[in-house]
């Protein structure tokens, strides 16, 4: 190519790219803003969002919406704490950073270096896997694998958690397959208590929390703020947004343990998209670790999205270290969601435009984090208008009538006719599964109940379902959990095992009921 030719492309690449910058530099209206948070809590019934926007390293935006608490006055505001749940994995993924910078690990060791007592089902995984596979969903366990050990609230501590991951089956190839999981972000947290000496509430508070100024923000779930300003969690139970319990257990603090708001996510969002940098000359991190954490090791499989979200179509999709890299009209986001029991939101950066966005909300409605997020994007952007909230709530709709048609066809199917096998009273017992740990039944009432032993809230009546299987209806209606029971029976007529699974496809994936296999105790 003639020089004389190759200035005249870079002068229209280079006329494109201010054309771009100044887009993406426009001054967007707080007032659109506030009009699409209202819209968006109205539409998808959100008492509460807290929003924080970030731009070329300033505060645009920090902002609380609504309410605390249903049928109460009182308004969130910018310091009003939120759970922000899996949002916490970057804060983990950071920490393991630091030591990296310290020397004290590095990303590719072996993660048995670090934690001897370390296993997983397949002695090959347990050898190979590194401290950088920890982060990544990649290890062979499925979706969700090993939560019942710690979702709802168990009685196992977070090492006896790890200890029983040497007996939660593999059901892929190592590294062959995304499958995103928590529990191997409980083991990170190991890793950074043994190597540092502290905790991993202690490291994060000390070494990340207080070093930006996130002062009021804590780590442990339900743990309430300076003047206990925190939002209520809320769920749809039987149709209607109530307040619901908080998550109550700290095992999996460093998979989704922090409180936070949107003056200290700000900050938060402002380090990451300065590759670390503090103020001034300090830094929390180095741009070398910026890397490590936004580049993608684990590809996602994505197709085309629904056609009410047909301006979502993407390019690339895949998972860093504590973070979700995929883009978005041309540009590349560092993204992450978070949920919990009341608590959902997300966090999105935009790194050539150092654009952030924090969007946490106090309802189970991911489809108000979504258009706000998309909306303020598409406002930077100079993009053309959509109307992310009636694409989500068109989306919302056939979703909740799929699953509606699903629970349908499914009640349709039982055969009322059919009886047990055996006496209700031969079906009582107490099963084991290795992983987990015991599971009784009994009869109370002339009725059978089931107890989850590890998990106090997994208890309820096992009512009658078609043959041999049965469904759990937990008594806490929050859960929305409810689960069939499958009864396998010996030639002599005893039990030989038990399976489990979900009865609606709307159920949790941390309700793992399907990896149990519950073997009758010895006596």
């Amino acid at each position: 190519m003639r020089q004389s030719t190759m200035t005249r492309l870079m002068m229209v690449l280079l006329v494109f790219a201010m054309a771009a910058a100044t887009a993406l530099a426009q001054k967007v209206s707080t007032d659109n803003i506030d009009a699409v948070v209202e819209r968006a809590l109205a539409a998808f019934d959100v008492p509460g969002i807290s929003l924080a926007i970030v731009k070329d390293g300033r505060v645009v935006v920090t902002k609380g919406y609504g309410l605390k608490t249903v049928g109460s006055q009182e308004k969130v505001d910018a310091r009003t704490l939120f759970g922000i749940a899996s949002n916490t994995k970057a804060f983990t993924a950071t920490a393991l950073g630091l030591l990296v910078e310290e020397g004290k690990i590095e990303w590719d060791a072996p993660v048995a270096r670090y934690l001897p007592w370390f296993q997983l089902a397949d002695p090959y995984v347990t050898r190979e896997m590194t401290i950088r596979d920890l982060l990544v969903h990649r290890s062979g366990l499925g979706l969700g694998g090993g939560d019942l050990l710690w979702w709802p609230p168990s009685t196992y501590d977070r090492k006896e958690i790890v200890r029983r991951l040497r007996f939660v089956p593999l059901v892929k190839s190592f590294r062959s397959a995304y499958a995103y999981d928590n529990v191997l972000y409980i083991v990170a947290g190991e890793v950074i208590e043994t190597v540092s000496g502290k905790s991993w509430e202690d490291f994060v508070t000390s070494r990340i929390l207080r070093k930006i100024g996130m002062m009021e923000s804590t780590v442990r779930h339900g743990e309430g703020g300076p003047g206990n300003n925190i939002a209520s969690p809320h769920a749809a139970i039987d149709g209607k947004v109530r307040v619901v319990k908080p998550f109550g257990s700290d095992n999996t603090n460093p998979a989704g343990g922090i409180n936070s708001n949107a003056v200290e996510m700000a900050r938060w969002m402002v380090v990451q998209l300065d590759s670390g940098r503090i103020a001034g000359d300090s830094r929390l991190f180095s741009p070398r670790t910026t890397r490590q954490l936004w580049s993608i090791v684990t590809p996602i499989p994505f197709g085309d999205p629904p056609p009410e979200l047909a301006g979502l179509r993407h390019d690339f999709n895949g998972y860093a270290l504590g973070f979700q890299v995929r883009d978005y009209r041309g540009a590349k986001l560092v993204t992450h969601t978070g949920g919990l029991p009341g608590y959902v939101s997300r966090v999105t950066l935009v790194p050539h435009v150092k654009l952030g966005i924090a969007v946490l909300t106090n309802q189970e409605s991911g489809a108000a984090f979504e258009s706000v997020t998309y909306h303020i994007l598409d406002a930077y952007f100079g993009a053309p208008k959509t109307d992310w909230i009636a694409a989500y709530k068109r989306l919302e709709a056939r979703r909740d009538s799929i699953n509606a048609s699903r629970d349908a066809r499914t009640s349709a199917s039982a055969d009322t006719s059919s009886r047990p096998s055996l006496p209700l009273e031969k079906y009582a017992g107490t099963f084991v599964d290795s992983w987990y740990g015991d599971v009784e039944i009994r009869m109370e009432e002339g009725k059978l109940h089931i107890r989850m032993v590890p998990t106090p809230s997994l208890q309820g009546d096992l009512v009658h379902w078609q043959y041999d299987t049965f469904v759990a209806r937990w008594s806490d209606p929050e859960l929305r959990a409810d689960a069939f029971v499958t009864f396998a029976l010996t030639p002599e007529g005893g039990i030989d095992q038990v399976k489990m699974r979900a009865v609606s496809p709307a159920t949790d994936f941390s309700f793992d009921f399907q990896d149990l296999l519950l073997k009758p105790a010895r006596k």
